[in-house]
């Protein structure tokens, strides 16, 4: 009898334990769902950022997520976004891409998804990933590239980072073809 008891007290004691767990993992489950929802979201954006009554850059996007109420807030973009940067004369920097997140509080934009980056004036690099340090005006990749302008050059490779204008580019393991060179 004794040990039919004590058997019985057991389970009882192993389902409380299990139900207990069930319900804490449940509130653990709930707590961590929360944090990370938007606190906004903003359908067909068009920011426009100005410096010193100039146009500096604008960014268009079917979708916006504020994730900024985190401790290590961002800006989630995952129907893609197309970022337009302008020179002091104007001339623009087009950058495409399927997803991308823009993180606060080092401002680097982290675009994927066929990445595109072209000027007016006929230059243009592709990539699956792209950072853009936004104090910096600096782009960089660890991805495979390939750059080319309307002169016929090419240039492609492993890894890159460059200015915004492509003025200054330097490459890890690349190779390509340059048309029209004048040192």
């Amino acid at each position: 009898m004794l040990k039919g008891t004590f058997y019985i007290a057991s389970i009882l004691v192993l389902f409380v334990v299990l139900t207990s767990c069930e319900s804490n993992f449940r509130e653990v489950q709930r707590i961590n769902s929360i944090g990370f929802n938007p606190v906004g979201e903003t359908e067909d954006i068009n920011l426009v950022y100005t410096d010193s009554g100039k146009v500096a850059s604008t960014l268009v996007s079917p979708l916006m997520k504020d994730y900024t109420q985190l401790q290590y807030g961002f800006n989630e973009f995952p129907k893609g976004v197309h970022l337009t940067l302008y020179d002091k004369n104007g001339a623009k920097t087009h950058i495409t891409g399927k997803y991308a997140i823009v993180y606060e509080e080092t401002d680097v934009i982290d675009l994927s998804g066929n990445v595109r980056i072209y000027t007016e004036d006929g230059k243009e690099l592709t990539t699956e990933q792209l950072y853009y340090d936004q104090k910096n005006e600096w782009f960089y990749t660890e991805n495979y590239f390939k750059f080319t302008d309307n002169k016929g050059s090419f240039l492609e490779g492993p890894g890159v980072d460059f200015s915004k204008d492509f003025k200054i580019m330097n490459t890890q393991r690349s190779r390509g073809a340059i048309s029209n060179f004048k040192p």
